[in-house]
């Protein structure tokens, strides 16, 4: 570049931020034209612009931060960005996420969806409805019942890893020896909702289980293969995005800026692989579909109706769909039985309870079938208060008042504003859950108490967009947690160790190691 053109270039980009982000938004801010300046910020800036909800963020649990800056606000409704409100009373739930809302899907889903956008993230409502219509059916829990065998072989393979690395037992009030730490169970668990999801959505096996690790094939679209770390890629790809997808304006700009640091390119370059990940899992099962094999899963339902009539789709479309499926229904569960087992370790009291409850009806079976403990109170009410006290999808999932506005909470919200409220926020509200951040079981075996709280209790969503995969989620964990307490034993570390996490858009959780033996 010539002293002269840069001597012109440089003021020109300069004047250009301080236009676009900070003359501009500071202007609007003033001028109000939606009347959001009444309401009080999330911080000092938050009016101006959408970075201190990016930087919240990026300290690793923005939905805690959240809740906290509702209390020390003492304010129902917070403004986290210059077009964003935060909502933290429960009667926000109904009228964002319910079923009569007119609120729509975020700018966020079409921005970090592919361009043949999957169930999660289809913004239209009518298509929405198309494709949970053509896929409800399969997902129906008397349905479920069919893939069962798919979960119970892949909690058997499990049990064989666990087996292999079982321990002498603990003596009584001492702590392991990190030489019998030998299962990370974040890490285990993980493989096992891998596997999982990958054999009820595309009868396919991957083999991590028996490797111990996360390597599977990926493919490029030019038909090129290669060795990649599945989980990694996935989270990966979660982490990097949600740093920045909160600034809708400046979300591109930020990720090629961030790509300028060695840190940010090397995270980026993690992420490449999960598309390939998808792709080869996609064209895969497609083959086979296309052979004629005949496979009972969800890629069926996708592919054809009940009646035998195919859909047609778009290769794009499939592949969306897919991934979203093998994304979301591998994750939340982990994080779900990684969370719920750490609880029940560091509350050994409620483990015996869930113990007695479990023995009670398994009589020497080493896998727990689904039909003698799915109805186990107890066992429901830990699976549930787990999701209760830090649920998987913890954020606020976007949502958009449509053009003309929306009502929400007694109060008129213009139209294309984005609004929220964290699921965390709702689970720890002490007018519904009684001191709402001790893990007790017991408060959902009163019919009355259950009856207040099950409004409120969000770890699926709610409404016309809740999860369409929440009874694939409750049969692994009912049919995972019964099976791993009623054959082993369980220590954590040592009683000052913590479970790491950090909130992308969900739950990234870091290691878990735990001592394991024989009951």
């Amino acid at each position: 570049m010539t002293p002269i053109i840069a001597t012109i270039t440089f003021p020109l980009i300069g004047a250009y931020l301080a236009i676009f982000w900070l003359i501009l938004p500071v202007f609007n801010y003033f001028r109000d034209p939606k009347g959001l300046r009444k309401y009080q910020k999330l911080a000092f800036f938050s009016g101006i612009s959408d970075i201190p909800y990016c930087y919240l963020s990026s300290k690793g649990f923005r939905s805690k931060g959240i809740t906290e800056a509702h209390k020390k606000a003492k304010s129902a409704i917070l403004r986290i960005g210059p077009n964003n409100l935060s909502f933290s009373d429960v009667k926000a739930i109904k009228d964002i996420y319910g079923h009569s809302t007119p609120c729509l899907k975020d700018l966020k889903y079409s921005m970090t969806g592919g361009p043949h956008p999957n169930i999660f993230d289809v913004v239209d409502k009518a298509k929405h409805s198309e494709k949970r219509k053509r896929l409800s059916a399969a997902f129906a829990i008397k349905n479920l019942v069919h893939w069962e065998f798919k979960v119970a072989d892949t909690t058997a393979r499990l049990l064989n890893a666990f087996d292999a690395r079982c321990t002498e037992p603990l003596p009584a009030g001492s702590n392991p020896m990190k030489s019998d730490l030998t299962i990370e169970f974040n890490h285990w668990i993980n493989l096992f909702t891998i596997e999982a999801i990958n054999s009820i959505a595309l009868s396919s096996t991957l083999g991590v289980l028996e490797q111990g690790d996360d390597v599977v094939t990926a493919e490029r679209m030019d038909g090129t293969k290669y060795k990649a770390h599945y989980r990694k890629a996935q989270n990966t790809s979660a982490y990097a995005a949600s740093h920045f997808v909160w600034d809708y304006q400046n979300f591109w700009l930020f990720c090629q800026l961030s790509k300028i640091m060695p840190k940010w390119r090397k995270i980026w370059r993690e992420t490449e692989p999960w598309k390939d990940v998808i792709y080869h899992q996609t064209i895969t099962r497609l083959d086979r579909y296309q052979k004629g094999e005949k496979l009972d899963d969800f890629f069926a339902s996708l592919m054809d109706s009940k009646s035998g009539a195919p859909y047609n789709l778009e290769l794009g479309e499939i592949i969306g769909d897919v991934g979203a499926f093998i994304d979301a229904g591998a994750d939340t569960t982990a994080i779900a039985l990684t969370q719920v087992l750490e609880l029940l370790i560091r509350h050994p009291n409620h483990l015996d309870t869930l113990r007695q409850e479990v023995d009670s009806v398994l009589e020497g079976e080493t896998v727990a079938p689904f039909e003698k403990v799915r109805h186990l109170p107890f066992l429901r009410s830990c699976l549930d208060e787990a999701m209760r006290i830090i649920p998987p999808t913890s954020a606020g999932l976007p949502r958009r008042t449509p053009a003309e506005g929306a009502m929400i909470l007694g109060e008129w919200i213009p139209g294309d504003t984005s609004v929220s409220m964290p699921a965390y926020t709702a689970h720890h509200d002490p007018s519904v859950f009684l001191n709402p951040e001790e893990f007790q079981p017991h408060r959902w075996m009163d019919p009355e108490a259950k009856k207040k709280m099950e409004p409120f209790f969000v770890p699926f969503s709610t409404g016309g967009r809740g999860c369409i995969g929440r009874n694939i989620s409750y049969l692994e964990q009912t049919v995972m947690l019964a099976t791993l307490v009623h054959r082993y034993e369980f220590a954590l570390p040592d009683a000052s160790w913590k479970l790491q996490r950090f909130e992308a858009f969900n739950l990234l959780m870091g290691q878990m190691p735990i001592k394991i033996w024989r009951r």
